[in-house]
């Protein structure tokens, strides 16, 4: 009952909400993963950006999508929490805080078991519009767990100038989202990441220019 409620919930309020805002073009889209285990790794800049991508997907998969979120930011209780666990479906995760022996991961791991897509920012938190940050590591531990899953760059552009860090106004925007080639596990954790955050640069420069909606 609860996974058509979020269905449905995404197809018939998020998503057309979300097209009307920000556009949604794609470039790129049949790279997307059609089952799990998989990731999807993208740049952030913006809340937007979970949703933006949650979009991209056919309806018939939104039950397996999986955002990977910061649990301070979207599971401090209440209805908002309730919401982004249950209708968004995001993995909270501590940032910071945990306590020894504690693997913060363990939800999307099991995640990944299970056969879902996740959805994770390398990042960590976001960063100014257009701009990347330093990635940590935690999707290639991921992907080290479950070598099963492919990992797709994504490079998400014009969300992080709708609705930036600390703005409380949405600003009509285009959103356009670049994805790339699936990457597979190579046995090194920076290694790997360093791959990662190559192919979303290469991305990004194939991104068209930035328009109002």
């Amino acid at each position: 009952m609860l996974q058509t409620i979020r269905r449905f919930g995404l197809m018939l309020l998020v998503r057309p909400i979300a097209q009307l805002m920000f556009g949604l073009d794609a470039i790129g889209r049949e790279k997307l993963p059609k089952d799990g285990p998989a990731i999807v790794a993208a740049n952030h800049n913006s809340h937007v950006d979970t949703i933006v991508l949650l979009c991209l997907f056919p309806s018939k998969l939104l039950p397996k999508l999986r955002p990977v979120a910061a649990a301070d930011h979207f599971d401090k209780g209440g209805f908002g929490s309730w919401f982004s666990r249950n209708i968004i479906g995001i993995i909270p995760i501590k940032r910071g805080g945990a306590a020894r022996g504690e693997d913060v991961l363990a939800g999307a791991k099991e995640a990944l078991a299970r056969g879902e897509i996740l959805v994770v920012f390398p990042e960590g938190s976001r960063g100014e519009p257009e701009e990347m940050t330093r990635f940590k590591t935690g999707v290639a531990r991921l992907v080290e767990f479950c070598p099963a899953a492919t990992v797709t760059p994504v490079y998400l552009q014009g969300a992080g100038r709708s609705l930036p860090k600390d703005a409380k106004l949405l600003v009509p925007f285009n959103t356009t989202a670049v994805i790339g080639d699936p990457l597979t596990w190579t046995g090194s954790h920076h290694g790997f990441i360093d791959e990662l955050r190559a192919q979303i640069e290469a991305l990004k420069d194939q991104a068209p220019p930035l328009r109002w909606k």
